[in-house]
C-alpha cells in the first residue's frame, strides 16, 4: 500500500498513476484502515489534479467509498466488528470534510455527465451524510448552488443514478428544514410524484418505497413544505395510489410496505399536531378530490391485509378529525352487506369483539373518537341509539348505542374501557346529551325492573371488577358528572355511591389500586364540586365534612395527585391516537387527561373552603349575575336601536335619491322650456316683418292695425307670464335648498341620538310631507308647459291668418263679403286668446296661494326641528345619565372581584360571562356548583 501511494505521488505518467489507484481500489475492501491512513490524502490530490481523466477519477471515488462506507460484504462482517466499523467510518468521513473545499469538489464531480464519475460520487456523498449528517449538510447548504445541483441527479435518464440520487437526498434532507425548503421549491415534488406514476403507484419496486420515505422527509413537521405541497395541487394526484380492485388477495410484501407508507404520507398532511388551519385546509382538500372516499373504499373492502386496515382506519380518523364535512361523509358511508349497515356500527363491532387484533381494536377506537371530536351531530346521533324513543324494537338491525351498552357491560375488561372511553367522547363538553343520557333504561334480567345506565356503571363498580374495566367505568363517570349538576343530583341520590367512594379512598391499598383510589376522589371532588345543594343529606358542606372525618383533607389531596403522578397518564396526555404496548397499559384517554388537568386544581381549592367563603361567593357571583343581565339588557337595546337606525338611513338615503331624479325631471323642463322661448322669438320677428308690408296697403290699413295691436298686447301678457314663470322657478329652487337643509339637519339628528322613537316617526312625516310638496311642484310645472304650448298654437294661428290677408291686400277687387268674414275670423280668435289670458291669471292666483302654503309648510318644518333639536338634547342627557350608572356599575364590580380575588376564588373576564350566559340551560346551576 505505501509503495502504490508513493506511485500515486510520484509517477508523472498519467497511466502509472491510474494503475495505482487502481491496485488501491481493489485492497480499500480489505484492508480498509491502511488503505484510508496512507492514501486518502494522495486520492484527495488525484480528485484535485487529474480532472480530466474519467477513468482516474472514478477509481479515487470507489476507492474512497470503500473507505468510508460501512456497507461492507455480509461474509466480511464479524460478530466483534460493527461498533468498530462504525467508528473507522465516522472518524474517516470526520478527516474528509474537516477540509470543506473537499466536499465543494465532490459536489463539482457530481456535476460531471461521465457515468464512472458520477456514481461513484453520489454514492461517496451519500455515505458522508450518512456518517456525519448535520456536518456535511451545513457545507452543502453554504456551497454555491448546492442543492440545486443534487437536484438535477432526479432528472437523469439512466436509473441507476436517478434512484441512488433519491437515497442521497433522503440524507440530505434528514432533520434538516432549510434544505427541505430549498428541495421542495426546486420541483421535487412533481419529480418525485412523477417517478411513483412511472413506477407504478403502489404496484411498483423499492424506488417508490425510497421515493415515499424521501416525500415524507420533505413534509414531515414542516409546515411550510405542506402548504406548498396542498396549494401545488399535489393532493388530488394521490389519489389514484389508493385504488384497490375487488380482488385483494396476494399482495406482495414491497406493495403492503408502498401502501403503508402512502397512508402515512396522507397522515403527515392532517396530523393533530399541525396548525390547525394548515389541517383543516388538507382535510377539505382530500375530501374535494374523492381522496377520503377513496380510503373509505379501502376500509370496506375485503381481502385487505390486517396492518394496512388498521393504518388505513388511523389515517380516516385522522382525515375526519375535527372536520364537519368529512365526519357528515364518513357517517353516510354503508359497509357492502346485506342489509346495509352503517361504517360505524361494523367497526364498533370489531372493537368489542375480543377475537380480533389489539392493534386494530385501538385504530377502531381512535376512528370513533376523532368522528366525535367537536361533533355534536354526531354525538347526538351515537346518543339518541340509546334513548328508548328510537330504539328499534323490531331487533332487526344492532346500532351504535346498543354495542357500547354490550361492550361496556361484557366479561372482557379491554372491551368494557374502550366501549367507556367511546361514550365518554359521546358526551364529551355536550350538557344537553350528559341530560339526556339519564334517561336510558337498562334490562338487566328477565322479571327485575329496569334500571338507569346510570346505576348499572356504579354496580358494576361497586362489584369489584378487573382494574382496567373500573378505570374505565370511573372515567366515564367522571366525563359524565363533570358541568353537569342533574347528573351529580342523580348520582347522589343513590345512597350506596358516596359510602362506596369514601371507603375506597379511605382504604390502604397496593400499587395496582391507587390509581382507582385517584380515580375515586376525582369523582368525589366533582360531586362536590358541582353540587347545587338540591339533595338535603348530600349538600357541598356536608360532603366535605364527611371527607374531613372518614378521609382526610390531605390524604384527599395526595389520593387525588396519583392520577397525574402516573406514567401512564404521562403517555396518554402526549398525542390524541391512543398507542399502547400492551392491553395491560390501557389505562388513560388523552381527552381526559385534559379533563383531570383542568379539575384536579379547582377540587383542591373547593375542599378546602368554608361555608362561609362559600356563601360570599355565591353573593358575589348573584351581584355580577344582577350586573351582567343589566348590561346584557343594554347590549340589547343599543343593537336594536342601531338596527332601527340603518333602517331611518336606509329610507333617507331612497328619499335623496328620488329627491335628485325630481331635479333632474325639473331641469330637463327648464331647457325644454328655454327652446320653446327662442322659437316664440323667432315667431316675433317674422310677425314683425309681416307687420311693415300691411302698413303700406290703406285699405285695410285699420283691420290690421286693430289686430297687430291684439297681437301686440297678447305678446306683453305672455312675457309678463313668462317672468312670472321664472320667478316660481326661483320659489322652487329656494324651497328645494330648504328641503335638502332640513333633510341634512334630520340626518345629524339620526347619527347623534340613537333611542327616540317619536323623533324617528317625526323625520320620517316630514319627509312623506317633503315628497308630496315635489310632487305638487311637478304637477305645476307640467300644467305651465302646456299653457306655453297652448300660446305656440294661437302663434301658429296668427301666421297662418296673416299668409291669408296677404293675398286679400294684393287683390284691391275683393269682395266685402271677403273681408267681412275675415274680420269675424280675427275676432273670433282675438276672444279666444281673451279667454286664454283670463285662465292664465286664475292659475296665477292658484300658485300664489301655493306658494303662501308652502312658506307656511316651511314654517311649520322648521318649527318641528327646533322640537327634535330639543328632544336630542334631552336624549343626550339620559345617556350621560345611563354613562354615569354603567360607570358605577363597573365600580362596584372591580370591586367584587378584588374581594373574590382576595379570597382566592378564579375570576371570568366579561367577555367570558357573557359567552357563559348564552351557553346551556343549566347556567345558573353550575355556577352555583363552582362555588
Amino acid at each position: 500500500i505505501q509503495k502504490l501511494c508513493d506511485r500515486v505521488a510520484s509517477s508523472t505518467l498519467l497511466d502509472d498513476r491510474r494503475d495505482a489507484v487502481r491496485a488501491l481500489k481493489s485492497l480499500s475492501k480489505k484492508y480498509r484502515l491502511e488503505v484510508g491512513i496512507q492514501a486518502m490524502e494522495h486520492l484527495i490530490h488525484v480528485l484535485q489534479t487529474d480532472r480530466s481523466d474519467s477513468e482516474i477519477i472514478g477509481y479515487a471515488l470507489d476507492t474512497l467509498y470503500n473507505v468510508i462506507s460501512n456497507d461492507l460484504e455480509e461474509e466480511e462482517q464479524e460478530e466483534n466488528l460493527p461498533k468498530q466499523v462504525d467508528d473507522l467510518g465516522s472518524q474517516f468521513t470526520e478527516i474528509f470534510i474537516k477540509q470543506q473545499e473537499n466536499v465543494t469538489l465532490l459536489l463539482t464531480l457530481v456535476e460531471e455527465f461521465d457515468f464512472h464519475v458520477r456514481w461513484p460520487g453520489v454514492k461517496l456523498l451519500t455515505s458522508l451524510l450518512k456518517q456525519q449528517g448535520p456536518q456535511v449538510q451545513q457545507i452543502i447548504l453554504v456551497s454555491p448552488m448546492g442543492v440545486s445541483r443534487l437536484m438535477d441527479l432526479l432528472a437523469d435518464s439512466r436509473e441507476v443514478i436517478r434512484n441512488d440520487g433519491v437515497l442521497l437526498l433522503q440524507q440530505l434532507t434528514k432533520s434538516n428544514a432549510a434544505i427541505q425548503k430549498i428541495v421542495a421549491f426546486e420541483n421535487a415534488f412533481e419529480r418525485l410524484l412523477d417517478i411513483i406514476t412511472e413506477e407504478g403507484n403502489s404496484d411498483g419496486g423499492i424506488v417508490v418505497e425510497d421515493c415515499l420515505l424521501l416525500l415524507q422527509n420533505l413534509l414531515k413537521n414542516n409546515n411550510s413544505n405542506q402548504n406548498f405541497f396542498k396549494e401545488g395541487s399535489y393532493i388530488q394526484r394521490m389519489k389514484p395510489w389508493f385504488e384497490v380492485g375487488d380482488d385483494n388477495c396476494g399482495w406482495s410484501a414491497q406493495k403492503v410496505t408502498n401502501l403503508h407508507l402512502m397512508l402515512q404520507l396522507v397522515r403527515v398532511l392532517v396530523s393533530p399536531t399541525n396548525p390547525p388551519g394548515a389541517t383543516s385546509s388538507c382535510q377539505k382538500a382530500m375530501f374535494h378530490c374523492g381522496l377520503l372516499q377513496q380510503l373509505c373504499t379501502i376500509l370496506m373492502a375485503t381481502g385487505v391485509p390486517a396492518d394496512i386496515l388498521t393504518e388505513t382506519i388511523n389515517t380516516v380518523s385522522e382525515v375526519i378529525r375535527g372536520c364537519q364535512m368529512n365526519q357528515d361523509y364518513f357517517a353516510s358511508v354503508n359497509a357492502p352487506s346485506n342489509p346495509p349497515r352503517p361504517a360505524i356500527v361494523v367497526l364498533l363491532m370489531s372493537m368489542v369483539n375480543e377475537r380480533q387484533p389489539f392493534v386494530l381494536r385501538c385504530a377502531v377506537l381512535y376512528c370513533f373518537q376523532c368522528f366525535l371530536y367537536k361533533n355534536q351531530k354526531g354525538q347526538g346521533e351515537i346518543v339518541s341509539t340509546l334513548l328508548p324513543s328510537t330504539i328499534d324494537a323490531t331487533g332487526n338491525s344492532v346500532s351504535a348505542g346498543q354495542l357500547l351498552c354490550g361492550g361496556l357491560f361484557s366479561t372482557d375488561s379491554l372491551s368494557n374501557w374502550c366501549a367507556a372511553v367511546a361514550l365518554a367522547h359521546a358526551l364529551q363538553e355536550n350538557a344537553t346529551l350528559k341530560e339526556q343520557l339519564l334517561r336510558v333504561q337498562l334490562a338487566t334480567s328477565i322479571g327485575n325492573p329496569p334500571v338507569s345506565l346510570l346505576q348499572q356503571c356504579t354496580n358494576i363498580l361497586s362489584q369489584g371488577s378487573k382494574v382496567q374495566t373500573r378505570v374505565g367505568l370511573l372515567m366515564l363517570l367522571c366525563t359524565w358528572l363533570s358541568n353537569c349538576s342533574i347528573a351529580v343530583t342523580h348520582f347522589l341520590h343513590n345512597p350506596a355511591n358516596i359510602p362506596f367512594l369514601t371507603g375506597q379512598i379511605a382504604e390502604n391499598l397496593g400499587e395496582e389500586e391507587q390509581l382507582v383510589q385517584g380515580l375515586c376522589a376525582l369523582l368525589l371532588g366533582i360531586s362536590i364540586y358541582y353540587n347545587d345543594n338540591s339533595l338535603e343529606n348530600y349538600r357541598k358542606e356536608k360532603l366535605k365534612q364527611l371527607i374531613e372525618k372518614r378521609i382526610g383533607r390531605e390524604n384527599f389531596i395526595e389520593k387525588l395527585g396519583f392520577i397525574s403522578k402516573h406514567e401512564l397518564y404521562s403517555r396518554a396526555a402526549q398525542k390524541p391516537q391512543p398507542s399502547f404496548s400492551s392491553p395491560d397499559h390501557m389505562m388513560f384517554d388523552h381527552e381526559f387527561t385534559k379533563l383531570v388537568k383542568e379539575l384536579e386544581g379547582v377540587i383542591s381549592k373547593a375542599i378546602y373552603k368554608s361555608s362561609e367563603e362559600d356563601k360570599k361567593e355565591e353573593e358575589v357571583k348573584k351581584t355580577l349575575e344582577q350586573h351582567d343581565n343589566i348590561v346584557t339588557h343594554y347590549k340589547k337595546v343599543i343593537r336594536e336601536q342601531d338596527q332601527e337606525l340603518e333602517e331611518l338611513k336606509q329610507r333617507i338615503n331612497t328619499l335623496t335619491s328620488q329627491n335628485e331624479q325630481l331635479q333632474a325631471t325639473v331641469t330637463q323642463q327648464v331647457s325644454q322650456i328655454q327652446q320653446h322661448k327662442d322659437q316664440y322669438n323667432l315667431l316675433k320677428v317674422q310677425l314683425g316683418k309681416d307687420a311693415q308690408h300691411h302698413n303700406s296697403h290703406s285699405d285695410t290699413f285699420q283691420m290690421n292695425g286693430i289686430q297687430m295691436e291684439e297681437v301686440s298686447k297678447l305678446k306683453e301678457e305672455l312675457e309678463e307670464w313668462k317672468n312670472k314663470h321664472e320667478l316660481l322657478q326661483g320659489q322652487l329652487r329656494e324651497k328645494d335648498s330648504l328641503t335638502e337643509k332640513l333633510k341634512s339637519s334630520q340626518l345629524e339628528m339620526g347619527t347623534t341620538e340613537q333611542s327616540s322613537q317619536t323623533s324617528k316617526s317625526g323625520g320620517l312625516e316630514h319627509n312623506h310631507e317633503l315628497q308630496k310638496e315635489l310632487e305638487m311642484l311637478r304637477s305645476q310645472i307640467q300644467l305651465q308647459s302646456a299653457e306655453i304650448s297652448k300660446l305656440q298654437i294661437e302663434n301658429q294661428k296668427l301666421q297662418v291668418m296673416n299668409t291669408i290677408a296677404d293675398p286679400v291686400l294684393g287683390d284691391r277687387g275683393a269682395t266685402a263679403a271677403n273681408k267681412s268674414e275675415l274680420e269675424g275670423r280675427l275676432e273670433q280668435e282675438i276672444k279666444e286668446l281673451k279667454s286664454e289670458v283670463k285662465a292664465l291669471s286664475e292659475e296665477k292666483e292658484s300658485l300664489k296661494q301655493h306658494l303662501d302654503s308652502s312658506s307656511s309648510t316651511v314654517a311649520i318644518l322648521q318649527d318641528e326641528k327646533s322640537k327634535l333639536q330639543q328632544e336630542v338634547a334631552e336624549s343626550k342627557k339620559e345617556q350621560d345619565d345611563l354613562l354615569v350608572l354603567l360607570a358605577d356599575q363597573d365600580q362596584k364590580l372591580s370591586a367584587l372581584k378584588m374581594k373574590l380575588k382576595d379570597l382566592g376564588v378564579p375570576v371570568e373576564d366579561e367577555d367570558d360571562i357573557e359567552s357563559g350566559d348564552q351557553g346551556d340551560e343549566d347556567e345558573d346551576g353550575d355556577e352555583e356548583e363552582q362555588d
